[in-house]
């Protein structure tokens, strides 16, 4: 009768770390605002992703250059914002077929975002995130709640609450 391996052998062949380790994190919608600039924002403030025409936007005379316009969407009409523009970026967003556009959403009300692409949820733990000081623009900074190395690229974090404080002046 061969040998039975004994649980302390057994064990040592065990991984260290789980094979599927809980989700650790908050989770955050990741977009692009440009060729070159990723962002993300907390799926605590983002309320859906739509894909829309541009004629669906009603445009308003008077705005500011990043304001497209309202839409109506659920019985309820918001502001739409070139997030980009917005953010003093390079605009890419010139004859498009459509917007992506995603709604945010906190007590004072709803805003739409327009950004370049969506690319879906990440997690990211509080520490993971650093100051954007000495890190991006400083035009940048007041619409940031940090940046984040994640894959070999920079991911702005942005600050949902100044971001609609800005939009809805």
């Amino acid at each position: 009768m061969p040998d039975l391996p004994t649980l302390t052998s057994t064990l040592a062949l065990l991984p260290k770390k789980p094979l599927h380790p809980k989700n650790q994190g908050d989770t955050y919608l990741k977009f692009q605002l440009g060729e070159k600039t990723s962002a993300v924002l907390s799926m605590s403030r983002a309320q859906e992703v739509i894909v829309l025409p541009p004629g669906r936007l009603t445009p308003m005379p008077n705005m500011p250059p990043y304001v497209l316009g309202l839409l109506n969407r659920r019985s309820r009409v918001l502001w739409v914002i070139d997030l980009g523009k917005m953010l003093g970026l390079p605009e890419v967003l010139t004859n498009v077929q459509q917007y992506s556009i995603i709604i945010i959403r906190n007590s004072s009300g709803a805003l739409g975002l327009v950004v370049q692409t969506v690319e879906g949820v990440v997690r990211l733990t509080p520490d993971s995130i650093q100051s954007p000081h000495g890190q991006v623009s400083s035009s940048l900074v007041p619409y940031l709640r940090g940046c984040t190395l994640q894959e070999r690229e920079i991911l702005l974090v942005l600050d949902t609450e100044a971001i609609m404080g800005y939009a809805q002046r």
